[in-house]
């Protein structure tokens, strides 16, 4: 088969490394890709919203499977409008991709369905949201950007004060365009978080291997929100229990919403989970494979990938073979220096021997055979091991490995989940 899989970062290097180990990937377009997965994929290089250019690629390169990875093109419609010109596609069409596309969604979705969430109100204008803000009691509130705004929509606001200011930052100055003309208004939830991706076909469900993921710039959870630096899997606090709990009160739940609301899902359905102490609640749902969450979980996925997809396109997960080998894995996010804010570019990307591992591209581009930075999350590497103290330490050491000028990175990734399997 001739696929395509569309994105740029290191998800979508790890999801086309994934599919190049099926005997029926043939070939293997990337669009737009970056200048680190050319070994991997041929790079086509088309903008991921250029909806009309991906769909006429596809149809004249004879594309035989499609694969979109990121959220905008899947809220804008690109598997509507590649299954128009004939392809298959995995990933939501348009109106179930609104699940991630719309905050206020998927809130008024939970409540209706009676699954799990923090209490919320929803505000089109400032004077009504910072009214409700003095309404609340003191303490941490969460502001959301209803709409995308690249993994940065949200504001946990440590008091009242902190939280009109993010609801204005929104609705007024425009901090994220279009997306903050409307505003969720959260209860702030505690508890350790959890992240798991899961198959659908819009029936049937299938988790994959729990992840925790790292969002703060900074070494103890510090500094900014960022598109995550880092990740293990599996989570430890999810346990069977839990899982089992997940599946009944809101993995299930949330597929049979969807289908009710002529919304069927297939394709990557990811649950944001909060472990409060009133038990599992969702903090937010996404219509695709997690970043850094896959660069973690995929390795880790002992059976055909491409096969998992056709049969999540097809309606016929529940026969497919979906397995997990029982290890750990480690993946540290390289970044450069200023990310998540400004960031200096074009240094050379070096590499010191083979990575034991897999080494994911995020920002890269060729230029005159080398390879350089080209974004603010640069490289992913990822370990897997029998146990998670063993893939944290084999995935910093096979980091130091791989260099660029203007680089940072956390040196506590999985730290929180290692103190949580001590206790």
């Amino acid at each position: 088969m001739k696929i395509m899989v569309v994105g740029s970062g290191g998800r979508e290097h790890a999801i086309v490394k994934a599919l190049k180990k099926s005997k029926k990937a043939e070939e293997i377009f990337v669009l737009p890709g970056n200048g680190g997965m050319a070994e991997d994929a041929t790079i086509v290089p088309i903008g991921a919203k250029d909806i009309p250019a991906i769909a006429a690629f596809a149809k004249d390169n004879g594309i035989d499977y499609a694969v979109v990875a990121p959220d905008d093109p899947l809220v804008l419609g690109a598997v509507d409008a590649l299954n128009e010109a004939g392809i298959p596609c995995f990933g939501p069409r348009k109106n179930a991709a609104i699940i991630e596309g719309s905050k206020a969604f998927s809130k008024e979705l939970m409540k209706k369905y009676g699954i799990p969430t923090a209490r919320y109100a929803t505000f089109r204008k400032i004077e009504e949201a910072e009214s409700y803000i003095d309404s609340l009691p003191e303490g941490a509130v969460v502001v959301k950007a209803d709409g995308l705004a690249l993994g940065k929509g949200v504001i946990i606001a440590a008091n009242r004060e902190e939280a009109k200011e993010a609801a204005r930052s929104m609705m007024v100055d425009g901090k994220f365009g279009a997306s903050g003309n409307c505003v969720v208004i959260e209860e702030f939830l505690t508890g350790p978080e959890v992240s798991v991706l899961s198959f659908t076909d819009g029936e049937t469900v299938v988790p994959m291997v729990s992840s925790m993921d790292h969002k703060r710039a900074l070494d103890g959870d510090k500094g900014l929100n960022t598109g995550g630096m880092g990740v293990v899997a599996p989570n430890p606090y999810y346990t069977e229990d839990i899982a089992a709990e997940c599946m009944q009160k809101i993995f299930l739940p949330t597929v049979r919403a969807m289908k009710a609301e002529g919304r069927e899902f297939r394709g990557c359905l990811y649950f944001g989970l909060m472990l409060t102490p009133d038990g599992p609640k969702v903090i937010e749902y996404n219509c695709r494979f997690g970043d850094p969450e896959t660069q973690a979980v995929l390795p880790l996925l002992s059976t055909d990938l491409l096969e998992i997809m056709l049969a999540c396109t097809e309606g016929r997960l529940k026969d497919a073979d979906v397995r997990f080998e029982n290890k750990c894995s480690c993946c540290v996010v390289k970044a450069s220096k200023g990310y998540p804010e400004k960031y200096d570019t074009g240094f050379e990307i070096r590499l010191e021997g083979e990575i034991d591992g897999e080494l994911y591209i995020a920002g890269g581009k060729l230029e005159n055979g080398k390879l350089l930075t080209a974004g603010g999350r640069v490289l992913g590497v990822t370990a897997v091991a029998d146990t998670l103290g063993e893939a944290v330490e084999k995935a910093y050491s096979e980091a130091e490995k791989v260099h660029f000028e203007n680089e940072f990175f956390r040196r506590d990734i999985g730290a929180r989940a290692l103190a949580a399997l001590r206790k």
